[in-house]
């Protein structure tokens, strides 16, 4: 039986958002990398370190709080396509999240991107997470 490495990522973020961490150590792998990545750039993620322990790679992330510290920014990360039932879509009918304000993460032939980049280069691929 395999890991699901995309879904251990969003339960490990979610725990962190909920339970008010102030880090999250993730494995390291590419798929793990560019997701971690874009969720830094759309701003979901304060900070990102890569961290070696044993000869394991970890990415060390700051979920991002509010400065008022009553509470956190509820990010709600939903995962789509599982090992079971791999969810697809071409350009045209890639779903978006709440009217455009969240964001759809897909893996697509030309890597892993967001759903306003996929759309822009006309490419589709197998929706992997909702994020809002």
């Amino acid at each position: 039986m395999g890991r699901d490495t995309i879904a251990d990522i969003i339960t490990s973020i979610r725990n962190a958002d909920m339970n008010k961490k102030g880090t999250v150590r993730i494995a390291s792998t590419n798929i793990t990398e560019n997701i971690v990545r874009i969720l830094l750039r759309e701003g979901f993620i304060e900070n990102v370190r890569k961290h070696r322990e044993d000869n394991k790679h970890f990415l060390v992330s700051t979920p991002r709080h509010r400065r008022n510290r009553k509470g956190t920014y509820r990010n709600i990360l939903k995962r789509i396509s599982r090992p079971g039932l791999r969810i697809y879509s071409n350009y045209q009918r890639i779903p978006r999240v709440l009217g455009g304000m969240g964001i759809v993460i897909l893996s697509t032939s030309r890597g892993i991107m967001t759903d306003r980049e996929a759309r822009l280069k006309r490419i589709g691929g197998e929706i992997l997470c909702y994020i809002w």
